[in-house]
């Protein structure tokens, strides 16, 4: 039996947080100790604070729901109840980076889905089945911050986890340019339909900050580690647009790639379909069997059929043919908070306890 870990969920009230609530509810390995945000909901319950807000289609964990929520802020009074934090807060990238490395400094470990950590050199961005080398960087950052077991792991962007993983097993026959068109869900934003009615039947062209994400994180996943911090890949080059649609769940994209060697549709989807990591070698309680699904269907991979394939964990490939443009295109799909989000985060963390650096 693995051990047992205490945790916290900072930023418990948002639609991340009652993610990781949910997937937390039953964790093999983690039992949620502490629920924390910000002052305006520290002293409530659970129910009370997030109640009226609770965007998940499965009940509120009964657990959690009298659990009563502390201020975010007092980072000692958590850090000294739990073995490490999720941390997904609503806040400006400057008060996060204080927050997460103050909780870093307290020797809590935390592994977060904010974007404001994601381009520290020495904090390791990591998709669990491609870089979980990058982990090594934790040693550097614990002699900067002075800490002996606390750190920053962050997850990447949400968009990436759709296409990203679809390119990496290709990286092998020298990937030169991707062009990447997503197409967004509304959870993405952290909302609903319900309370946000304007994107019923409507598509919006802009997502802001979100090209540049999905332009250089990639190249961060791709990095070496160099004198105590990750440098970024000098290649491929990466063009991306960004748009949201009226889903309420599943980041699709449209992906067009320029290959030196060219090898058959064939083994392109044997690449694929044999592809695992780490999480699948270890058999981590969160890793999806199979990482990447390629499906033969010409109206596949779908949102509704394929967004949950293997507890919404798994990467969805279709379409792949030759272009005019590119060598190849294809379309992928994944779960924006799940995969993409708090499940990412929750995999990370069962990486970083099996190989001992929680």
């Amino acid at each position: 039996m693995a051990k047992q870990y205490n945790v916290g969920i900072i930023g418990a009230t948002g639609m991340v947080g009652q993610r990781f609530a949910t997937l937390l509810e039953n964790h093999p390995w983690f039992n949620v100790k502490v629920l924390a945000a910000s002052a305006r909901s520290a002293g409530k319950t659970y129910k009370e604070a997030a109640g009226s807000r609770w965007a998940m289609t499965t009940p509120m964990p009964k657990a959690m729901e009298d659990m009563v929520i502390m201020d975010a802020a007092n980072v000692e009074e958590i850090a000294s109840q739990v073995d490490f934090v999720f941390c997904a807060v609503d806040m400006k990238k400057e008060d996060i980076r204080a927050l997460e490395e103050a909780y870093a400094k307290a020797e809590c470990p935390v592994v977060s889905n904010n974007s404001a950590h994601r381009f520290t050199p020495d904090v390791p961005m990591v998709i669990p089945e491609i870089n979980d080398n990058h982990l090594e960087i934790i040693e550097a950052q614990r002699k900067r911050l002075g800490t002996k077991k606390g750190f920053v792991a962050v997850k990447s962007n949400c968009s990436l986890q759709s296409y990203v993983p679809a390119i990496h097993p290709l990286m092998k026959y020298g990937v030169k340019r991707v062009l990447a068109c997503t197409y967004q869900a509304i959870s993405g934003a952290g909302k609903t339909f319900e309370r946000w009615p304007e994107m019923v039947d409507n598509l919006i062209p802009y997502i802001g900050g979100e090209e540049e994400k999905s332009e250089q994180e990639p190249l961060k996943i791709w990095g070496t580690i160099e004198n105590g911090e990750i440098v970024k890949a000098t290649s491929p080059s990466i063009t991306a647009q960004c748009l949201r649609v009226p889903v309420s769940d599943g980041h699709t994209a449209a992906v067009f790639v320029d290959l030196e060697n060219k090898p058959s549709m064939e083994q392109i989807i044997k690449d694929w379909e044999t592809y695992s990591g780490k999480p699948q070698e270890l058999n981590l309680p969160s890793a999806p069997k199979q990482f990447l699904h390629y499906f033969t269907e010409p109206d596949r991979p779908q949102i509704k059929s394929e967004r949950n394939l293997e507890n919404g964990m798994a990467v969805s490939i279709g379409r792949l043919r030759e272009d005019t443009q590119y060598t190849i295109k294809f379309v992928c799909m994944s779960h924006n908070t799940l995969r993409g989000a708090a499940g990412g985060a929750v995999l990370l963390a069962e990486l970083l306890c099996a190989e001992n650096y929680i």
